[in-house]
């Protein structure tokens, strides 16, 4: 009890993924070009972050760019990488001043070089720090994450080092890019779209889904209180029946 007597305020879950879509739709309803809605969707990210700081969340994970989006016009592909530059250069700093661990998960090597080495600069930079965990899926696909697992897997096999009697769920775990990370507690999608979108597939066995009609750039820190309630308002039962444990 706190010392009101009233209970205290249940805890925040430690992982939420957001599938931030809806940015070029929310640019054509105001008659704009799709890069202004991914220009306020970079604004979004600001707020998200900091949003999910001060809730006492520890690890955001956002899906910025799936494997599928360079098949996106080459006009819009560029205009996203000009942004994801632009982000990584002025951003960096600050998350660092905050206290905040940047991660970036997917196929580096589709993207440019420079590009590569703001990443390597920015997670060097802020490796050490321990507030909050924020992972941006770069030229990222679920399936892709795991083929990757499992072809490192039976490498591993044939090199001895693994026994394929002891292949499990821990060991496919041990080599997603998300190895390090608890799984996602909360997963949130934008635009009012209700699928998942190829997005982090082993780990969300278990999440709770929340869909929100907003699009992107509209997201707010009221909207992930919104959906950290709902969160709360469900029970986790992963598999087992109501009112046992997991």
């Amino acid at each position: 009890m706190s010392m009101d007597g009233l209970p205290p305020p249940p805890a925040p879950p430690v992982h939420v993924a957001i599938i931030m879509d809806g940015n070029g739709r929310w640019a054509k309803a105001r008659g704009m070009p799709r890069l202004v809605g991914h220009k306020r969707g970079v604004e979004s990210v600001r707020d998200a972050v900091k949003a999910a700081q001060s809730l006492g969340v520890r690890y955001l994970t956002l899906y910025g760019f799936s494997s599928e989006n360079w098949r996106r016009p080459e006009a819009e592909v560029k205009d996203l990488m000009g942004l994801l530059r632009l982000y990584l250069r002025s951003e960096i700093a600050e998350l660092h001043r905050e206290g905040v661990r940047l991660r970036i998960i997917g196929q580096r090597s589709r993207l440019s070089d420079d590009i590569r080495a703001l990443i390597d600069n920015g997670e060097r930079l802020t490796g050490g720090n321990h507030s909050l965990t924020l992972t941006i899926a770069l030229s990222y696909g679920g399936r892709d994450e795991i083929a990757h697992a499992a072809k490192a897997i039976a490498e591993a096999v044939r090199a001895g080092t693994i026994d394929p009697a002891d292949v499990d769920e821990d060991t496919v775990t041990r080599h997603l890019f998300t190895h390090d990370m608890p799984d996602p507690d909360l997963l949130i999608r934008t635009s009012g779209e209700k699928r998942i979108s190829n997005f982090l597939l082993w780990q969300c066995a278990y999440a709770e889904l929340v869909f929100i009609d907003k699009h992107w750039p509209d997201f707010s820190r009221d909207d992930l209180e919104s959906a950290i309630r709902e969160y709360h308002g469900r029970e986790r039962r992963f598999g087992a029946s109501a009112g046992t444990s997991r």
